[in-house]
């Protein structure tokens, strides 16, 4: 006897279309847009970083997006300090990567061109990377050395 799931079209499509929800960003070419979101500072500068701390949110990082506002960001945190290296396949929007120590300190930044496969490294171990528009830290006179802080990300240990 037929599944009645399968017998009625209408359920079979409801059906096809939750499992295309449930696939990832990445296998339906749209960006992730409903991360979870935490507050950043930079000095005076606050920032909205997404975050993407699971497997899956970190592969597909910022793919897809066409446009991402002034002070938002995608922060990637790991589960452990190591040299992290990120590329730019399937990204569109020119974008600066700044690798951050487990205290909130910006190790090295690293300008990145969309749609490239080209490595760009921390300089030493680290746990997180803040990806932000192109040029957003310059602008803003944020280097290497420079802190950035939120209590429910980076750690106030001395």
């Amino acid at each position: 006897m037929p599944s009645p799931l399968l017998s009625s079209p209408r359920l079979l499509i409801a059906g096809l279309i939750t499992l295309a929800a449930a696939l990832p960003a990445s296998a339906q070419n749209q960006p992730q847009m409903n991360l979870q979101r935490v507050e950043i500072t930079a000095g005076m500068h606050r920032i909205d970083a997404q975050v993407a701390a699971a497997p899956q949110e970190r592969q597909t990082g910022l793919m897809h997006r066409k446009e991402m506002p002034v002070h938002e960001g995608m922060l990637f945190v790991f589960e452990q300090p190591a040299t992290q290296c990120f590329w730019m396949k399937n990204t569109l929007l020119p974008l600066t990567a700044a690798f951050v120590a487990d205290d909130g300190t910006i190790v090295n930044l690293a300008d990145m061109k969309p749609q490239t496969e080209d490595s760009h490294c921390s300089a030493k171990p680290v746990r997180y990377v803040l990806e932000m528009n192109q040029g957003w830290f310059a602008q803003k006179g944020i280097k290497p050395g420079s802190k950035l802080v939120s209590a429910a990300v980076f750690s106030t240990k001395k």
